[in-house]
């Protein structure tokens, strides 16, 4: 089992609560945190990160990789472009779930492409921020 999960949340996911309500919610990252702390209740410990940098979000799977740990990636919209978060996932050799808070099957054609998920162990979306406990959840199986 994994003694540390890496959750790692890519560039506008520090405006929820306030970036377009109507889709991601009231909530905001530091409550979609609190609820991830407590579902791992002494399972895990839970690191908890945000960037909208990508070359921050690569060195950061890179450690995972290179400390053992379980990896939630929610990489917002490099989701759909980041070869280079695609390749450290690959690189580092980690486990990795990929995480969206809406269906991104049912939005905008663009989202509906993911270059990250063929690396990852799986993807979860569309569960609200329940998608990250969901993805806690498989990512403990997983190991």
């Amino acid at each position: 089992m994994f003694q540390k999960v890496l959750v790692l949340n890519g560039p506008n996911l520090n405006l929820l609560g306030r970036r377009e309500p109507a889709i991601y919610g009231s909530l905001t990252l530091g409550d979609v945190e609190e609820c991830v702390r407590n579902h791992a209740a002494g399972r895990v410990e839970i690191i908890f990160e945000q960037s909208s940098v990508e070359g921050h979000l690569v060195d950061r799977i890179h450690d995972a990789g290179r400390e053992g740990w379980g990896v939630i990636l929610n990489a917002g919209a490099l989701t759909h472009i980041s070869i280079a978060l695609r390749d450290a996932i690959a690189g580092a050799d980690v486990t990795a779930i990929e995480v969206h808070i809406t269906n991104v099957h049912a939005r905008e054609e663009f989202r509906h492409r993911s270059v990250i998920a063929p690396v990852c162990e799986g993807v979860i979306c569309g569960f609200g921020f329940r998608s990250y406990n969901l993805a806690l959840d498989a990512l403990l199986k997983a190991d």
